[in-house]
């Protein structure tokens, strides 16, 4: 290693730990993969299903009331992330963001059983 690519953030020794906001090529493909798969699974469930494999012209209020509250439990882990990529959060909170994709994919495989109607 050079004296260029290692940093000392004020203390006496060498460190190189990323700088805040800086992401490894590991770590944004983890982010790709996981974000892609929530975003998918949201959409089919959110978009697709409440209006879809109904024999009524229109879906049921329900169907699309369990949709909406999908859509705003998004809403809060988008805006989590927005501020995770400004570098407003602390590292730690990616952990946090994490278990909110993991909670709204649990969401999402709930409103299909409720939507397909497996009991």
């Amino acid at each position: 290693m050079d004296e260029f690519s290692t940093r000392t953030y004020g203390t006496s020794g060498l460190d190189n730990r990323p700088l805040f906001g800086e992401t490894s090529a590991r770590d944004r493909i983890i982010n790709m993969v996981v974000g892609g798969f929530t975003s998918v699974v949201v959409l089919v469930s959110s978009a697709v299903d409440p209006f879809s494999f109904k024999p009524l012209p229109l879906p049921e209020p329900l169907n699309i009331f369990f949709a909406v509250c999908i859509l705003l439990a998004c809403g809060s882990t988008i805006m989590l992330i927005f501020w995770y990529r400004q570098g407003d959060l602390e590292p730690k909170f990616r952990k946090l963001i994490y278990y909110m994709l993991a909670t709204i994919v649990l969401l999402c495989l709930c409103a299909n059983l409720y939507f397909f109607d497996v009991r």
